[in-house]
């Protein structure tokens, strides 16, 4: 199951991190790092292909400000899924985890890489729930530092470790892994084609990668006023270069050697009686943790982060931060109500054997 603390918990949690120097955030980089964000979403200063050349510094910049506070108010497991009746968001997100590996076949044998792995809240649940041998990489080193403290804290390092790496230059021998899933990582590339033929690579023949992706949709209007607001909102919160229409992923797919299997956008799929993905970032007076996007709840937020800033117990820049991840879900809730943005394409594709 997706770990989810107490809100005390959450706050004990982060606090520590920060003041102990173990977050990215601490001793004024929170400040260096939303001002370096800031002018790499700028359009007056940085253009979209400057913002794909600079991949590495913006979805670093992103991360070293956003992990804890995705880590406080999320959980481990740094993504969306759709809450069916009667669940729990817990239980909907380790669902969500568990449909990747039962989809693929994963063996206890297998040995899976985890592409864009966050601080490896699937890669624990997916280690947990198939027995495999589970190595996730992502590009920033807080995280790494973060996600293996937290496997060996559960007794998984034996099985389930982070790796610093970039998924475009991925440090793995042709032909490593039985298998490849990501979960809403790979948006963060400029190049989709690229990070599959990675993947591809290291992938044993007939191996399988599976993976939900961040994407407009096909009712996505370039020219629509509301569709570009939304997309704009989602790439500057949440550290994306461009965002890419779900048939681009497909073409990729295909452009470097893959057999798709299946393609498809899950959140379009039935669920009747259940919530939509994109649920539990609107606001509510009568939720606890929808509370904080209403207008009072957003008041408290900004003064709560501003009184921790001015005394220290939060390191400079915590407030911007804040702001940063509101507009983006203002942004996504937008693009979820409009229909023009998922963050659950399905893709399911094999090496040839």
């Amino acid at each position: 199951m997706a770990v989810r603390q107490t809100t005390a918990g959450r706050i004990s949690q982060m606090l520590k991190t920060w003041t102990s120097g173990e977050s990215g955030q601490v001793s004024g980089q929170g400040s260096h790092d939303i001002d370096k964000y800031n002018k790499l979403h700028d359009d007056s200063v940085t253009s979209v292909e400057g913002r794909n050349a600079a991949y590495v510094d913006l979805v670093n910049s992103y991360y070293n400000l956003a992990t804890d506070f995705y880590e406080w108010g999320w959980g481990q497991s740094f993504h969306f899924a759709e809450k069916y009746a009667g669940e729990s968001f817990n239980q909907s997100i380790a669902r969500h985890e568990y449909y990747l590996a039962a989809r693929c076949g994963v063996q206890p044998t297998d040995h899976v890489l985890d592409c864009g792995c966050g601080i490896g809240g699937p890669l624990r649940n997916i280690g947990r729930f198939t027995g495999a041998r589970v190595t996730g990489v992502t590009l920033n080193q807080y995280q790494v530092d973060r996600g293996n403290s937290l496997c060996a804290s559960v007794g998984l390092d034996d099985k389930c470790r982070l790796v610093q790496a970039d998924f475009h230059k991925l440090p793995f021998e042709a032909g490593t892994f039985e298998h490849c899933y990501s979960i809403e990582a790979c948006c963060h590339s400029p190049d989709r084609a690229d990070v599959y033929g990675e993947i591809f690579r290291v992938l044993k023949p007939g191996g399988c990668f599976i993976s939900y992706e961040w994407c407009l949709t096909p009712k996505h209007d370039p020219k629509d006023v509301d569709h570009l607001w939304s997309k704009k909102k989602v790439e500057e919160g949440d550290g994306l270069p461009d965002l890419a229409y779900t048939y681009t992923c497909d073409a990729a797919l295909k452009k470097v050697g893959f057999e798709i299997i299946e393609t498809r956008d899950a959140a379009l799929d039935a669920n009747p009686g259940g919530e939509e993905w994109y649920k539990i970032l609107t606001p509510s007076y009568f939720n606890l943790f929808r509370l904080q996007f209403t207008p009072l709840g957003t008041f408290i937020m900004d003064r709560v982060l501003n009184a921790m800033e001015m005394v220290g117990i939060a390191p400079k820049g915590s407030a911007a931060v804040r702001e940063m991840l509101r507009q983006a879900q203002l942004g996504i809730v937008k693009g979820g109500e409009m229909g023009t943005f998922t963050p659950m394409y399905l893709v399911f594709a094999r090496k040839p054997a």
